[in-house]
């Protein structure tokens, strides 16, 4: 499988996540509980899947690659990605603060809907642009060679940031909230 397609294929995931995480925002803003479990698993989905193993593999391997290749970093795509990522941490922060202790209690409703609102606004467009110029751009610029190098440091990566097994527990507990959540 080619780098830029692992990345795609997250981003189909990460894009479930976000319907599951639109789903609970409109429970909690009508009142509703929603398990504690869940929403912090949720949260450590947005916190190590997408942005420990899956923007770490952008950060560590495909941009530093795609400069190499040519790409500049200050005033092109590659900046811009970087700029969007530390604003994806922003309003993951701040889910987490309002959510509080994860009670339907102690969670700030606006402040929640708010930053779910902006991160998942956000992640659709960044996703949009990777997927429709980024990584066409890496299919293009990086050799067969380069391509193979990026998905075995990839490989290594989710083993060493999220552990063994780790992607395949993301991926059962999206699979179990998007059937409850109807994503």
């Amino acid at each position: 499988m080619k780098s830029t397609q692992e990345l795609m294929n997250e981003h189909e995931g990460i894009q479930v996540m976000l319907g599951i995480l639109q789903s609970v925002t409109n429970m909690i803003v009508a009142g509703d509980s929603v398990p504690k479990k869940e929403l912090e698993g949720i949260m450590e989905f947005l916190t190590v899947f997408v942005d420990t193993c899956h923007h770490g593999k952008e950060e560590d391997f495909l941009f530093p690659a795609l400069e190499a290749a040519g790409v500049a970093r200050d005033g092109g795509p590659i900046g811009v990605m970087l700029h969007e990522h530390q604003r994806g941490r922003r309003h993951v922060a701040d889910m987490k603060n309002a959510l509080g202790d994860f009670t339907v209690q102690g969670i700030k409703t606006d402040a929640f809907r708010s930053a779910v609102e902006e991160y998942v606004s956000l992640l659709n467009q960044h996703i949009f642009k990777e997927n429709n110029v980024l990584f066409p751009m890496a299919e293009k610029m990086l050799s067969v060679d380069d391509d193979r190098k990026l998905y075995e440091n990839f490989e290594k990566l989710e083993i060493e940031r999220i552990g063994l097994g780790k992607h395949e527990e993301f991926h059962a507990l999206m699979d179990a909230l998007s059937k409850k959540y109807k994503a």
